[in-house]
C-alpha cells in the first residue's frame, strides 16, 4: 500500500510539473518567430511604441497573436498605455516584445546575428494601427 501512495504522489508531481511547463511554453509558442537583431552596430529591437487609438466601446484590448495575422492563435492582450518594444515587422503587423514589469528583455543591447527572440520576457504580433511609437 506505501508503494502505491508513493507512485501515485510521484505521478501526481510529474504531472503538475508537465502542466506548468505546457502552460509556460504556450505563452512564448509563435507561428512565426518575432526575429530580433541582425546588425552589430545597433540595438536589437528598433525603438518603443504604446498602445493607443482602441476603440473603448469595443473590445478595449489589442490581441497579441502568434503570427502577422489576425488568423493567428491570440496569445495576449494589450491594453491603452502598454509599452512594447518593435523589433520586427511583416505588412501592417508589428513582431513585439514586452513585459508586465520592469523586466530587462535583452533587446537594447546589439544582437550581432538575427534570431527569435526567446525570452525572458513576453512576445507576439500586434496589428500596427494601434502602436503610436515613442521616441527613443
Amino acid at each position: 500500500m506505501r508503494f502505491n501512495a508513493f507512485v501515485l504522489r510521484f505521478v501526481f508531481a510529474l504531472v503538475s510539473s508537465c502542466l506548468s511547463c505546457a502552460a509556460a511554453s504556450a505563452q512564448t509558442f509563435l507561428d512565426r518567430p518575432v526575429i530580433v537583431g541582425g546588425r552589430a552596430d545597433v540595438d536589437a529591437c528598433s525603438g518603443t511604441g504604446s498602445v493607443r487609438g482602441l476603440n473603448p466601446q469595443g473590445d478595449n484590448f489589442l490581441a497579441v497573436r502568434s503570427g502577422p495575422s489576425a488568423k493567428y492563435t491570440k496569445l495576449d492582450e494589450l491594453h491603452t498605455d502598454d509599452i512594447v518594444y518593435l523589433c520586427d515587422e511583416v505588412g501592417k503587423w508589428l513582431g513585439v516584445v514586452y513585459t508586465p514589469g520592469d523586466t530587462d528583455c535583452g533587446v537594447f543591447t546589439p544582437w550581432p546575428s538575427a534570431r527569435p527572440y526567446t525570452g525572458p520576457c513576453r512576445v507576439g504580433w500586434v496589428f500596427r494601427k494601434y502602436i503610436r511609437p515613442l521616441a527613443n
